[in-house]
């Protein structure tokens, strides 16, 4: 409630601005040899937001990370002391000069070098089905080598961060090297956790299960190395190789489990987890020819090597008489390749862009709990696209069409799919000065079905729950229509609008009982469609000091499968401050996750609250904070099913203090970082194991 009406009052303050002030522009200003350049703050394009960052949040920051905090963005929620960015509870797909990258390569940045932030809310086919984009825009640095270092330690628990990166130029050319460790060892953990059974006869079975304490580890870390040659206005190429380990990756539990028919004190142990490595290449190409032409290519690889494991163990409390003891064992040796291809002409108000990518998935597992058997399953998808856009005055228009073709073979038993499917996009703006914008787009993707939810290996959960993918699954399409409006007031800017979403062949989980067991397989649903309503405002309450941010949405689903309909409302949202002033910074973040309704489920991400306060000096940064000051740490879900119904809390020991030390070092002149507009997709698949 307090949130609520929180939202209620930072409305009706935004109705009031829009009715008395008078339009304006929000400017900053910049003096270079006495010439004094003016540009609004947030500049809204056709197809994005663009943000200019300011002396103040440069100089409060120690990397592209903590300046994307410092922006404010309204909508976007950066989380630096956990290393994530999301909108609405979806992810955010980040780049620095068009090309792909990691949150780890963001804190690479050096603030200096970042002239715009631009803000992508409505991907156009070219991204290839990304829900947003942030693009990092990087000048020429001044100074032409750094070394970044950054340290991060909670005081109470095995959790830290720690990260290098160092930049040496030599002409055209550029080296980058570095690495970063995250460390979650021995988190104490625990899980409210409830469920009922229901039988075809009508019976029915209810578990309890009483917390006994449990642990998380999350330790996972990577290292890499790049070259970049530029030769201005004709061609760009960029090489790269990345390691990432997951060294170890765990949820244990212990609780004391009773039973609706009389069967009590039964100790039970559910853990599952994961370990690998994950190798990978890059390489890309950019070629300028004369009349505002561009030819692009790029090629990537990675490879997996790594096992998933499952144990749930149940015994007579105070005995070692085992009731159910079910191990799942899992090794991975999988392969990606992608290769992608794009021509892009330019003309004074309009843009035309073709291109065509191809992505293999060569998955090798091992079960070592069924004799070492092994299954192989190949995946593949092309893709083709074409995309027009075109200004006339204050409006302008997009409109693109992409095909995706995808299969996947289980070679054992010769069982596959392969799919032909359509992605039409358009979208309407009409921008009447920089202050005010209204869009209005249409957009559509596929997504195809998961190694998981595919793989024909039986997988025993617990003592009578089992898991099978379904072989036969389509590649599933959505579809998405929005309607938002964008303003730029003095001290007040933000956004507000509607989106409606179906996916009419979602790929969903569903139960059923086979004689004593009950099931778990995926289908091709009858369809998910929800509709969502937000705002998103930004207060700029004491200027150059204090700005207040957030957003409040509410969400309406219906959900239709395998003999069932469901429905879902929720409010989700999240309130960010951040007061700037003498060097110090103090931030405070509160987020309510969002519960999306899957299948015959509800599940919620994280709900967490950060205190974080910093302090610049010269080179360093000193910082401190708390983790979940106030409130309880929770994510979890709900089961809906008529065979099963269920809600579990995943609860850990948040509550962390931590502090924080960084370092960035400067000195020569250096070339910018590549410019990379396309990329390949091999992400590489692994095998996952899910207890109960």
């Amino acid at each position: 409630m307090k949130l609520f009406r929180l939202y209620i009052f930072i409305l009706c303050n935004i109705c009031g601005l829009m009715s008395f002030a008078q339009i304006s522009d929000t400017i900053v200003s910049t003096s270079l040899d006495e010439i004094v350049v003016q540009a609004p703050k947030v500049i809204r394009k056709s197809d994005m937001e663009v943000y200019h960052p300011s002396k103040s949040a440069v100089d409060n920051s120690k990397n592209g990370m903590q300046l994307l905090r410092n922006l404010m963005i309204p909508t976007l929620i950066v989380n630096d002391a956990l290393g994530s960015i999301s909108a609405a509870g979806q992810s955010v797909q980040v780049r620095i000069n068009g090309r792909v990258t990691t949150i780890e390569q963001i804190k690479a940045l050096l603030p200096e070098t970042i002239k715009r932030v631009e803000w992508i809310d409505n991907p156009g086919l070219r991204y290839n089905g990304a829900n947003y984009v942030l693009n990092f825009i990087v000048i020429n640095p001044t100074l032409g080598g750094s070394l970044m270092l950054e340290g991060k330690q909670a005081i109470n628990e095995k959790w830290g961060y720690n990260r290098t990166d160092a930049k040496f130029n030599v002409g055209r050319s550029q080296w980058s090297v570095g690495g970063y460790f995250k460390l979650t060892d021995d988190m104490k953990a625990y899980r409210e956790y409830k469920e009922t059974f229901t039988y075809p006869n009508g019976e029915s079975l209810t578990r309890t299960e009483t917390p006994l304490g449990g642990e998380l580890d999350n330790s996972q870390g990577a290292t890499w190395m790049s070259y970049n040659y530029i030769k201005p206005d004709t061609t760009v190429f960029y090489v790269a190789l990345q390691a990432n380990r997951s060294f170890t990756d765990k949820w244990l539990y212990n609780g004391l489990l009773s039973l609706s028919n009389g069967e009590n004190d039964i100790n039970l142990t559910d853990s599952h987890g994961n370990t690998g490595t994950t190798p990978s290449f890059s390489a890309y190409l950019e070629q300028h020819f004369s009349n505002r032409q561009t030819l692009v290519v790029d090629f990537s690889a990675s490879l997996y090597s790594g096992h998933s494991y499952s144990d749930y163990v149940e015994k007579t409390s105070g005995s070692s008489q085992l009731i159910n003891d079910v191990h799942t064992y899992i090794k991975d040796w999988n392969q990606a390749y992608g290769v992608e291809t794009n021509y892009i002409k330019q003309w004074r108000n309009s843009r035309f862009t073709a291109g065509a990518s191809y992505t293999a998935n060569r998955n090798r597992s091992t079960y070592k709990n069924l004799d070492g058997e092994i299954f192989h399953q190949h995946q593949d998808k092309a893709y083709f696209f074409t995309e027009y856009f075109h200004r006339i005055n204050k409006v302008s228009l997009t409109g693109g069409l992409g095909v995706q073709y995808t299969s996947f073979l289980f070679k054992e038993t010769n069982q596959g799919n392969h799919s032909w499917n359509l992605r039409p996009q358009a979208t309407l703006t009409y921008s009447p000065n920089l202050n005010h914008q209204f869009r209005l787009s249409f957009t559509s993707w596929q997504s195809a079905p998961s190694l998981a939810a595919t793989n024909i290996a039986p997988q025993q959960l617990d003592g009578f729950q089992w898991r099978i993918g379904n072989p036969d699954l389509q590649t599933s399409s959505s579809y998405m229509l929005s309607l938002r409006y964008s303003y730029n007031l003095p001290h007040v800017s933000g956004s507000f609008g509607a989106r409606a979403f179906s996916s009419p062949n979602a790929i969903t989980p569903y139960l059923y009982w086979n004689n004593d067991r009950l099931i778990t397989s995926y289908e091709n649903s009858k369809g998910l469609d929800n509709i969502s309503f937000w705002i998103a405002p930004q207060i700029e309450v004491i200027p150059t000091w204090m700005t207040v941010s957030g957003t409040l949405q509410y969400t309406a689903e219906r959900m239709k499968g395998n003999n069932y309909k469901l429905y879902n409302h929720c409010w989700s949202g999240d309130i960010n401050a951040l007061l700037s002033h003498w060097g110090f910074t103090l931030g405070v973040q509160y987020k309510r996750a969002q519960r999306d309704l899957w299948g015959e489920k509800i599940s919620w991400g994280e709900d967490i609250s950060i205190i974080d306060l910093s302090y610049n000096w010269k080179d360093w940064e000193f910082g401190a904070g708390v983790i979940m000051p106030f409130g309880k740490y929770d994510q979890g879900s709900k089961s809906l099913s008529k065979w099963n119904t269920n809600e579990q809390h995943m609860r850990l020991n948040m509550r962390m203090p931590y502090i924080s030390v960084s370092y960035n070092l400067q000195w020569g002149r250096q070339k910018r970082g590549t410019s990379k507009l396309v990329n390949a997709d091999a992400n590489v698949n692994h095998s996952t194991v899910n207890g109960r």
